[in-house]
């Protein structure tokens, strides 16, 4: 009786009828496809609608603007927004004429959106040490202001950090633009604290006992455990800092500390014609889009891992 048992071969699953897939056609599947196909053409189409405008002759456009090939095609655009086409060769190809630094302009947003960042990121990161590793007085009801304002809708505070900037000499210049928001975050801060607070104090205190100060544990020791966040904040920071418009547009009226969205802007409102050289817009965006895009070439996983860590929509 044993041994039969024990040589009575194992029950198989049962397999699916034959002819039959187990990934066959559902409709649910087919609509989610289809979602999905319309989400892409929806996202990508306009980014393929400036490069086809900036490929494009700005005369033949009016022509057939709905062309959904560049219409004749000419890399006449690339040159007047680099500068290195003549004033004449611009109005024959329906340019209007004005020009743009875009490199001046672009290193100014380099500038502007690098010097942030870093000031965002390093005040922010020692704010939230103190938070969560120092005992002084006061600690909690400060930390509950700072929750507080992450209430208050940014547009509220524009006002009187204009008038501050201009009370303090500082309009047209790069510390007027990064200042009042390099110095304070309150949800950098927030994130960084919550994140330290699930660090182990083990590390940290034997080194206090060494003799280590707090400067000493923050830099060496804590820091490389933060790691993670920083970059995250600093991959998130930056991007928001390019993008930037409206603070610029308040602060500057000099080209000298201009960002490229702003020269963007002042290049379409500068044209004498009726109509605007859509086509040189079009090539100056996406000059300005292009570090963007080699950033998230390189970055690209750590940013889309960063968003669903911080949680952001």
């Amino acid at each position: 009786m044993t041994s039969t048992a024990l040589g009575r071969p194992a029950a198989r699953p049962p397999q699916p009828p034959k002819g039959r897939s187990l990934s066959r056609w559902r409709p649910g599947r087919a609509v989610a496809w289809f979602y999905i196909l319309v989400v892409i053409v929806v996202t990508v189409f306009p980014f393929y609608w400036m490069l086809r405008t900036a490929f494009s002759n700005n005369y033949s456009l009016i022509r057939d603007p709905g062309s959904l090939l560049p219409v004749d095609f000419t890399w006449g655009a690339f040159a007047r927004v680099l500068g290195i086409a003549s004033q004449e060769q611009s109005l024959a190809e329906g340019g209007s004429g004005a020009s743009i630094e875009i490199m001046h302009f672009l290193v100014n947003s380099i500038i502007y959106a690098t010097v942030q960042t870093v000031a965002i990121v390093f005040f922010s990161t020692i704010a939230a040490y103190a938070f969560a590793r120092l005992r002084w007085r006061g600690r909690d009801l400060m930390f509950s202001i700072f929750l507080a304002a992450l209430m208050v809708p940014g547009i509220l505070t524009l006002l009187p950090n204009f008038v501050l900037v201009k009370d303090l000499g500082l309009l047209n210049t790069f510390a007027g633009m990064i200042l009042p928001t390099g110095l304070f975050s309150a949800f950098n801060i927030f994130f960084l604290r919550q994140f330290m607070l699930g660090l182990s104090e083990e590390i940290e205190e034997a080194a206090l006992i060494d003799g280590a100060g707090r400067l000493r544990v923050l830099f060496q020791i804590t820091l490389p455990m933060t790691s993670g966040p920083i970059i995250t904040l600093s991959i998130l920071g930056f991007i928001t800092a390019w993008n930037d418009y409206f603070w610029p547009l308040l602060v500057t009226s000099d080209d000298s500390v201009r960002p490229l969205t702003l020269a963007l802007a002042v290049f379409k409102q500068s044209s004498p014609q009726a109509s605007p050289d859509w086509a040189g817009l079009m090539a100056a965006t996406l000059v300005a889009a292009l570090p963007m895009l080699v950033l998230f070439m390189v970055f690209g996983k750590r940013i889309v891992n960063s968003i669903g860590f911080t949680g952001l929509k």
